[in-house]
């Protein structure tokens, strides 16, 4: 196996196990947490958010690796295996497909960040991808992704963060 195919396939299983990291972290936080096995889902990772009423929420999650940047893009085929036949299946995260992208970004000594990046935020950024930097307020800070659906919470702390302009 060359280097370029032996980097795809670790990427794809860096991707798998990044998904089964932030189940564990978020199931003992929420407790009712799993993953989603669909495979042409838009999202992996389903959550069940109780309200401050006792209210169920479900939380609709796509995972991303997140190194320099978190991708907003999904559906391209990652891997050794991967055929690059059209960019047709290629999609930006959206409220129609998701509810909030969670970014992971490995640690020394197997510790990791989660970043979560509400999809009104990034419709409402209109790129690709935010830089890890850039995202720093979004880092481990539960608030949005408890609130991912709230698009007045969402819009205001993004803008109070510089994340976006008025």
């Amino acid at each position: 196996m060359d280097e370029k195919a032996k980097k795809g396939k670790q990427a794809s299983v860096d991707g798998f196990a990044h998904e089964h990291i932030t189940l564990g972290i978020l199931m003992k936080k929420y407790q009712n947490v799993s993953l989603v096995d669909l495979p042409h889902s838009p999202y992996d990772i389903i959550i069940v958010n109780k309200d401050e009423n006792e209210s169920e929420d479900i939380i609709r999650a796509q995972v991303k690796t997140a190194k320099k940047s978190i991708s907003f893009r999904g559906g391209g085929r990652g891997g050794v295996d991967r055929k690059y036949i059209s960019g047709v299946k290629e999609y930006t995260q959206s409220t129609k497909l998701s509810d909030v992208i969670i970014g992971v970004s490995p640690k020394e000594g197997q510790k990791f960040d989660l970043y979560f990046i509400p999809t009104i935020l990034v419709e409402a950024l209109r790129t690709k991808s935010i830089s890890v930097k850039k995202a720093e307020p979004l880092r481990n800070n539960y608030k949005f992704l408890e609130r991912c659906k709230k698009r007045k919470f969402v819009i205001g702390k993004a803008t109070k963060y510089g994340l976006l302009k008025v």
